[in-house]
Formats: C-alpha cells, sequence, structure tokens
C-alpha cells in the first residue's frame, strides 16, 4: 500500500514539484494550498505524512501544526515543515510545535524524498514494535 502525503503549500508549482517526485517515489500525494484546506483534507482523509509550508495566506504553518498536534487523532502525524523562511527562530520553534523535521527552499527533491521515505520507514517500525 502506497503511503498518503499532504503537501501543503500555497505556491502551485511547488505542490507541483513535491508531487511530482513523491508520485514517483511510490507514494500518493495530495495538496492543499491554505491552512484551511489542509486542516479538512487532514480530517477527510487522514495522510500518513504532511509537508507544510510555514507562510500561508489564511492559517499559517505554525497554526496548523498546533491544532493537529492538540487533536489525538492527528497528533501522531508525522509533519516535515518545508519553508523558505530558514531562521532559527523559526525551526525552533516548528520543532517545539511538533513537526519531526525542517527543509528550507529551495530544496533538493533528492533529500526531499529521501527525508519522507525515512520517516516513513520509522513509523513503520516503531508501529510494528511488540
Amino acid at each position: 500500500m502506497c503511503p498518503l502525503i499532504l503537501c501543503v503549500d500555497d505556491e502551485q508549482d511547488v505542490t507541483d514539484l513535491m508531487q511530482f517526485h513523491l508520485t514517483k517515489a511510490g507514494c500518493e500525494v495530495t495538496t492543499a494550498a491554505t491552512g484551511r484546506n489542509a486542516l479538512l483534507a487532514v480530517n477527510q482523509r487522514r495522510p500518513d505524512l504532511i509537508l507544510l509550508d510555514l507562510m500561508l495566506p489564511d492559517i499559517d504553518g505554525f497554526g496548523v501544526c498546533e491544532i493537529l498536534r492538540r487533536d489525538p487523532a492527528t497528533a501522531s502525524i508525522p509533519i516535515v515543515i518545508l519553508t523558505a523562511w530558514a531562521t532559527t527562530d523559526a525551526r525552533s520553534l516548528g520543532l517545539e510545535l511538533g513537526a519531526l523535521d525542517y527543509l528550507t527552499k529551495p530544496f533538493s527533491p533528492r533529500e526531499l524524498t529521501g527525508r519522507v521515505q525515512r520517516l516513513l520507514n520509522l513509523r513503520t517500525e516503531t508501529a510494528f514494535q511488540p
């Protein structure tokens, strides 16, 4: 079964790039351009991992991350922040709010798919340990 990845970014070219490379890597990909749409997408069909931009037009990525972490039904979904915001404060806050990884734009598609696969593998290994 292929994992479902939710890519959240308001820049269509970024979501298109992520979708292309992740699909090529064997993932099913869905996208959202706003924080609200991301939350709706998560509630409609629970993704295995979320790639989340910080600078969104309505609810920013920090807010989306915080909302998802407060809900027991979504608290364990791995979140990778993928943003142009490269400050150490933003990175620290994102990780404090529950993101598992932080990747800055421009990003290497190979690095992106590698990090996604690593997190999905860790999640699978952890889920099946006795």
